[in-house]
C-alpha cells in the first residue's frame, strides 16, 4: 500500500503529539511529524490560533504548516479544560509549545509541573534562543536573520536582505523533529524519563552562518556578501538569452570548462597558456564573461537548456514561486500533494522532500476546522485512562 494511502506504514504511526504552537517554526515541527505517521493534536483557545485569519503573506502560514493535525479546543480559564489538557498529556508521548518562558506556567503547563506529572514526556519548546543572556527576548525570522549576518550575507554592505522565505522558522521546526526523533529513539533504548528539549530559532541562524563564521575565523579575512564575493569559479553567473530570459549558469569543474568552451565556441580560452588553471581563469573573469556573455546571449532559452543537460553542466532559468506549478519535475508523479483546506478548498503543495521506500507522503492532508475534534479526543482520552487505571488497579489486586 503506498504511505499517502494509509499512516499504518508510516514511521511514527502510533506517537501521540500535543501541540500548542503558533506562527511557523512550532507548526513546522508538528506538520513535519503528523506527516512521518504521528497522531498531531494540536490544541488551540476558544478564538483560535491566531494565524488561522492571517492575510497578505501570512495567507499560507495556517494551511500550510497545520496540514495532518487534530484541532481540539480547550478554555484554560475553565478548571475541568485544564484537566482535560493533563489527562490529554498523560496519553502522549511529546509535547510541542513555543510560548515565552514563564508563559504556560501561568496555565499549570510549567515545565516544573510538566516534569512532575508526566516524568515520560517529551517536551519540545521552540524559542526565540537558547539559555543565555538574551533567552527572555522574543524573536522573529527577520530579526534572527539581521542578528546572526545572514541578511548581511544575502544582501550588501549598505543594504542588508532577509531571506526570501521564513527559512529560519522551517528549518527551526526540522531541528525540532530531529531532537525528538533522538529523544523517542533514546526511549526505545528503555529510558523511561522524557526529555526537555528547547530549539532556538537564533541559534538555528547562527547554523546557516557558520562557514562565513569558520571563514573568518580560520583566514582572518571578512567574509563578502553574496553579492559582493570572490567568486570560486570563473563561470558562476546569471545571463540573458536571446528571448530576453535569463539562466544561470555554474562551470564548476575542469570536465565542465572544457566541455562549455568546446561547445560554445570559446576554444581560445582552452588554447590560451594563461587560463590553465582554475585559479588563472577566476584572475581572467572580467574577459571570460563578456564573451561568454555574448555567445550566451545568441541561444534560445530551451535549446540553450537542453545543450547544458546534456553536457552535466549545472544550470537553471530564474524562476518565481508561480513558475513551479508548470515545472516538469515538480509536476511529476508525487511532486505535488493535494491538500484541503479547513473551509474545503483544495491547494497543491510540494511534498515533504524525501521519498519513503519509493513512495511519497502528504497526499490528501486536511486542515481540521477549529475545535472539530475536540468531542472524539475528549472520548478517546476518557477509554485511554479508564484502560490505565484498570491495568494499574489489575496489578495491584
Amino acid at each position: 500500500m503506498a504511505m499517502e494511502e494509509s499512516a499504518d506504514g508510516l514511521p511514527l504511526a502510533g506517537v501521540r503529539v500535543v501541540e500548542m504552537t503558533h506562527m511557523v517554526m512550532g507548526p513546522t515541527c508538528g506538520m513535519i511529524l503528523a506527516q512521518l505517521g504521528a497522531d498531531v493534536i494540536k490544541v488551540e483557545p476558544p478564538a483560535g490560533d491566531k494565524t488561522r485569519s492571517l492575510g497578505g503573506m501570512g495567507t499560507a502560514f495556517f494551511p500550510l504548516f497545520n496540514r495532518g493535525k487534530r484541532s481540539v479546543v480547550l478554555d484554560f480559564e475553565k478548571t475541568e479544560d485544564r484537566d482535560t489538557m493533563h489527562r490529554l498529556l498523560a496519553t502522549a508521548d511529546v509535547f510541542l509549545e513555543n510560548f515565552r518562558d514563564g508563559q504556560l506556567g501561568k496555565q499549570g503547563l510549567g515545565a516544573d509541573e510538566l516534569r512532575r506529572r508526566h516524568p515520560g514526556l517529551i517536551i519540545a519548546g521552540h524559542k526565540g534562543f537558547l539559555s543565555g543572556p538574551y533567552e527572555h527576548r522574543p524573536a522573529l525570522d527577520e530579526v534572527v536573520q539581521m542578528m546572526a549576518g545572514l541578511a548581511a550575507m544575502t544582501g550588501t554592505s549598505e543594504k542588508p536582505q532577509r531571506v526570501g522565505s521564513s527559512a529560519n522558522d522551517i528549518m527551526g521546526g526540522m531541528f525540532g523533529v530531529i531532537a525528538i526523533l533522538a529523544a523517542l529513539y533514546q526511549k526505545r533504548g528503555g529510558k523511561r524519563d522524557g526529555a526537555d528539549i528547547r530549539i532556538g530559532l537564533f541559534e538555528n541562524c547562527l547554523f546557516l552562518v557558520a562557514q562565513h563564521m569558520v571563514e573568518y575565523e580560520m583566514t582572518g579575512n571578512k567574509p563578502r556578501s553574496m553579492p559582493e564575493r570572490e567568486h570560486a569559479w570563473p563561470i558562476y553567473d546569471i545571463f540573458e538569452t536571446a528571448g530576453g530570459e535569463r539562466i544561470f549558469i555554474g562551470v564548476v569543474t575542469e570536465g565542465h570548462w572544457q566541455s562549455f568552451c568546446r561547445e560554445f565556441g570559446l576554444t581560445e580560452f582552452l588554447d590560451d597558456p594563461a587560463l590553465r588553471t582554475t585559479t588563472d581563469r577566476i584572475l581572467a573573469r572580467g574577459r571570460i564573461i563578456p564573451r561568454a556573455a555574448g555567445i550566451i546571449r545568441q541561444w534560445d532559452v530551451a535549446k540553450l537548456s537542453q545543450r547544458l543537460d546534456a553536457l552535466n553542466i549545472c544550470f537553471s532559468p530564474i524562476n518565481r514561486p508561480e513558475d513551479l506549478f508548470t515545472d516538469p519535475h515538480v509536476l511529476r508523479p508525487g511532486g505535488l500533494v493535494n491538500n484541503v483546506t479547513a473551509d474545503g478548498r483544495p491547494f497543491r503543495v510540494p511534498a515533504l522532500p524525501i521519498e519513503w521506500n519509493g513512495s511519497h507522503i502528504g497526499e490528501g492532508l486536511k486542515v481540521a476546522p477549529l475545535g472539530a475534534d475536540t468531542a472524539a479526543v475528549r472520548a478517546e482520552i476518557d477509554n485511554e485512562n479508564e484502560d490505565a487505571t484498570s491495568k494499574t488497579t489489575g496489578r495491584r489486586g
